[in-house]
């Protein structure tokens, strides 16, 4: 099977639709050994993968860590990495977002990664009032202009957010929320950003795991697995735990989409494979923790683009169930 590619926004670079999201081999998802996490990077890599995203937070840089490893056992051709920075502010306040800090975060992410440039540094989620003001992307662009960073973009919590951040001409990609529970950015944001020809990167493209259709109510999870502690958001932004959606709810909705399958697919192929119908979607990061997830999560490729009738039943059930829950908050 070949992956299927998109050209990265304005960048030059081309990318696999599917990528690696590299949050998972970091931390807060219970445990995942450093074998595992090799394992799975390899696999992705050897499947084609081009795309990997990480952050500096992502197990205080061990997913940056391991991402260098990996690299340097295969050699070659490097695929895009792309990092994130701000998080690391304590506290996390819009005025941190400057180029003394900026600075030493992207110079340590360079040492993690083993890179003297680094493709693309995303702001991480930064308060919202980041966006209305040029201070932290002339800080971008003086990394830029250093050569410690090739391009910019932004990972946003909202729409609204992700609208404001198209605004600012340096930024190539916006990295947002988007899957079967989460469709307010096909709305405004997605044709706004096509249209400007700005990257976008899906995340969190199977609803922390819900949209595996492997959960149930009974499902447990670790403590140190954020599907534990920030169900309310006590450790963020609550929409970065099952999107946002109440757990009993959101299970509701995933049998209610079991029979819109194909034949033989899994709801995790059939999730990915609905979010690459979207054509203003540059790249979907699945997580994954095992080779055998990755091998799950590419299973979408193989799939047949889904029917209007499909992808309308689809939303049908995020208007019914879903959208009560989230459509109003980002």
């Amino acid at each position: 099977m070949t992956l299927s590619t998109n050209p990265f926004g304005r960048t030059g670079r081309n990318v696999s639709r599917l990528g690696f999201g590299a949050w998972a081999i970091g931390g807060t998802w219970g445990e995942v050994s450093e074998a595992d996490a090799r394992a799975a990077l390899h696999a992705a890599l050897d499947a084609g993968v081009s795309f990997i995203d990480t952050a500096d937070v992502y197990g205080d840089g061990r997913s940056e860590r391991i991402i260098r490893a990996v690299l340097a056992e295969r050699g070659g051709a490097r695929p895009f990495v792309a990092t994130k920075a701000g998080r690391r502010l304590s506290p996390h306040v819009a005025e941190g977002y400057d180029l003394d800090n900026l600075s030493a975060f992207v110079d340590r992410s360079r040492q993690n990664l083993g890179m003297d440039r680094l493709d693309l540094v995303q702001l991480h989620c930064p308060p919202t009032a980041v966006y209305f003001s040029s201070r932290a992307f002339d800080a971008l662009d003086e990394l830029k202009a250093r050569g410690w960073i090739a391009d910019y973009g932004v990972s946003v919590e909202t729409v609204d957010e992700a609208s404001q951040a198209l605004h600012h001409p340096g930024v190539v990609s916006v990295q947002i929320i988007f899957n079967l529970f989460r469709l307010k950015p096909l709305e405004v944001f997605l044709p706004a950003a096509k249209a400007r020809g700005v990257a976008v990167i899906a995340r969190v493209p199977l609803a922390s795991g819900l949209l595996t259709g492997k959960m149930t109510a009974a499902s447990t999870f670790s403590p140190d697995d954020h599907r534990s502690f920030n169900r309310n958001g006590e450790a963020f932004d609550k929409g970065e735990t099952f999107s946002g959606v109440p757990f009993d709810v959101a299970l509701e909705a995933v049998e209610a989409l079991r029979p819109l399958l194909p034949e033989g697919a899994t709801m995790a192929a059939f999730a990915l494979r609905w979010i690459l119908m979207e054509e203003a979607v540059t790249v979907a990061i699945p997580g994954a923790k095992s080779a055998a997830q990755v091998a799950g999560n590419l299973a979408a490729e193989a799939l047949a683009p889904l029917s209007p009738q499909t992808m309308a039943a689809a939303q049908d059930v995020y208007d019914r169930l879903v959208r009560p829950h989230v459509h109003g908050l980002w």
